[in-house]
């Protein structure tokens, strides 16, 4: 339902959009969705709950609502286990013997702010997360969608490594919305269903430092004047405005982010229950740039990443979109590691 094998672009394989599951699972999966009475949490859970890989769904949040959304949850007919956890009292709980936690947990965006300036409060919730799971779950595949990602990511793997138990291959950040906007944007300009459309989006997860390839696009876009390309780039860096503005003060993208966690989640199991060649896009530890910490296409597989399928051939355009992320990158790791070494 969440992921399905496309075309690969410029000698690097991406994947995306949706394939059928088979109706029996092969392994046992449990899955965590921390901060799964929020606007992202509540319908990635539900996505989640029809997902035949998993089959048991653990709720956490500090909202009251938590376990009533787990009743919820129950009452539909698909196999998955649900349970609900309210509270840091009940966070082991929740974590206990995890294969995949992903981590939604965070303030929102409201108007006028930037992924920065929801930092403290987020920082703080992601390094609570991270300690629980260095102590419950230590082999869990941790999928990071509290912004900003490129600051939460190392912050999770500097808890991890403080435990003794990170592993790279285990921590990566979700930037698969990126991907799956891009996609939703050139199938409208090319008049073809996006499902059918392969782009990979590299660098991170805000601003100047999204980097759509969109050289790389399977089907070609069909914009051949470099300022509408121009244009297409910064709508796919500034989308998450876009749903801000339109949401009026009264949110951020929380649907469509929620598709996309569950997508990437999707893929993960996938991976972990040995399907072969299972590539999304996600951030992750890198050597490939200067930046500790990089997103493009990844491998996944029975242990997390199983290869890291760098980001082909980029076009002049491109290179300058890289050359301008990399301080940004550089900016956003070192807040977070700083952070964590407090």
């Amino acid at each position: 339902m969440f992921s399905r094998v496309l075309k690969p672009v410029a000698g690097v394989a991406v994947q995306n959009g949706a394939k059928n599951f088979s109706t029996t699972s092969q392994k046992n999966f449990k899955v965590v969705v921390a901060g799964a009475a929020g606007g992202i949490g509540q319908p990635l859970a539900l996505l989640l709950k029809q997902n035949p890989l998993v089959t048991r769904l653990a709720l956490y949040d500090i909202a009251p609502v938590t376990p009533g959304v787990g009743v919820d949850l129950s009452h539909m007919d698909t196999p998955a286990k649900v349970s609900g956890h309210k509270g840091p009292e009940e966070l082991p709980a929740a974590i206990k013997d995890a294969d995949v936690v992903v981590i939604p947990a965070g303030v929102p965006r409201k108007p006028g702010m930037t992924r920065d300036d929801l930092f403290n409060t987020n920082a703080s919730i992601v390094r609570d997360i991270a300690a629980s799971i260095a102590q419950n779950a230590p082999k869990a595949i941790v999928a990071i969608i509290t912004n900003p990602v490129n600051s939460m990511v190392p912050i999770a793997s500097e808890v991890l490594k403080k435990a003794g138990v990170y592993d790279p291959a285990r921590v990566l950040g979700v930037t698969t919305l990126d991907v799956v906007r891009a996609a939703a944007f050139i199938g409208e300009i090319n008049g073809v269903d996006p499902r059918s459309v392969t782009i990979p989006v590299i660098g991170g997860h805000s601003g100047v430092t999204i980097i759509p390839v969109l050289s790389q696009s399977q089907p070609a876009v069909k914009l051949s004047d470099q300022a509408k390309i121009k244009a297409l780039t910064e709508r796919i860096q500034e989308a998450g405005t876009e749903v801000v503005k339109a949401k009026a003060g009264g949110g951020s993208a929380t649907l469509s982010m929620a598709y996309a966690g569950a997508r990437l989640t999707g893929s993960v199991l996938r991976g972990l229950k040995g399907e072969s060649n299972v590539v999304e896009c996600a951030y992750v530890k890198s050597d490939l740039t200067e930046a500790a910490y990089f997103a493009n296409p990844v491998v996944l597989g029975k242990n997390g990443v199983e290869k890291n399928l760098g980001y082909g051939k980029l076009n002049e355009f491109e290179q300058q979109l890289l050359k301008a992320a990399i301080p940004e990158l550089l900016k956003n790791i070192k807040t977070g590691e700083d952070f964590a070494k407090k």
